[in-house]
């Protein structure tokens, strides 16, 4: 049993090393027009964010132990060069400190509500990716007024959403296993206390394994133009991927009609990682979907 365990921590550890060095890789592409950058007063907490750009505003929502530019270094200079876009570190992530506040979706997404008025911005696009998707979802469901179109990638509205294999090893991580990683080493740097890594990743760890439903019935409640983005082998079940989509609206799509106002995409060949290892990919959808004139 012991040798068992010890092998679940070392393959976990050399998936995250892996993972890690994937998402340094697409940050190098990072934007290399200096954003303006600040800390919003936002529920308790001293939120970072960035400020790419000019035009409609979108707002980029990270993953799991993600910082902006992991996530999202690939994506914002082409995303900037005809809209505002607005990035940021959530709760206890890259250079937001944490607070004495457990991590919930709904915090999570009233922080970013929250930010969005300290911006003075009445609305905008939201996407978000892994954690960020639920967030954006939340951020549809509790503050409809604040977004204009909602993407989602790899992402769930249901704890049963994502694959048995996935809700499996969530259980199994530990802060121990990221010494040494890329992504300790990020949080090394950014972090407003690197000492409060154990507690971080406990408290990220505590959120990945409740059990969640934000229910059917919200979902279908959401009024916004919606593009769902998955990959075939995601760590999100592809028919979850589809079922929001028909919760969202979609449908049968006349030949030759306008674009539905809620759209699908799955990703051949790739998983919850690798799918963001693919602008090239994803970029085209997003920029198609963001300049659609749609209305549900």
């Amino acid at each position: 049993m012991k040798l068992q365990s010890t092998t679940c921590f070392s393959l976990i550890k050399k998936t995250i090393f892996i993972i890690a060095i994937l998402f340094l890789v697409i940050g190098n592409s990072y934007a290399q027009v200096k954003p303006k950058t600040g800390y919003a007063p936002v529920n308790g907490l001293k939120m970072y964010y960035e400020v790419h750009g000019e035009g409609q505003p979108l707002v980029l929502i990270h993953g799991s132990f993600m910082t902006i530019n992991t996530a999202f270094g690939a994506f914002i200079p082409e995303l900037s060069k005809n809209r505002k876009v607005i990035a940021l570190e959530l709760q206890g992530h890259g250079r937001t400190a944490d607070i004495d506040r457990p991590f919930s979706f709904e915090s999570m997404a009233d922080d970013i509500a929250e930010l969005l008025k300290y911006l003075k911005i009445e609305n905008a696009d939201v996407l978000g990716y892994s954690l960020g998707g639920a967030v954006a979802l939340q951020v549809a469901i509790r503050h409809p007024e604040a977004v204009k179109k909602l993407i989602i990638i790899s992402s769930a509205y249901k704890s049963d959403g994502w694959t048995p294999e996935t809700r499996a090893i969530l259980p199994m991580i530990q802060p121990a296993m990221f010494e040494g990683s890329p992504i300790k080493k990020e949080y090394d740097s950014l972090a407003p206390d690197p000492k409060h890594w154990s507690k971080f990743v406990n408290k990220l760890k505590e959120l990945n394994v409740k059990s969640f439903d934000f229910t059917a019935e919200k979902i279908k409640a959401v009024k916004s133009p919606a593009l769902i983005m998955a990959a075939d082998g995601d760590g999100v079940l592809p028919e979850h991927a589809l079922e929001m989509y028909r919760l969202l609206g979609g449908k049968y799509m006349i030949d030759f009609s306008p674009a539905p106002a809620t759209q699908l995409a799955l990703l051949p060949g790739s998983s919850h990682i690798s799918v963001m290892m693919h602008p090239d990919w994803l970029l085209p959808m997003i920029k198609s979907f963001l300049d659609a004139s749609l209305k549900k």
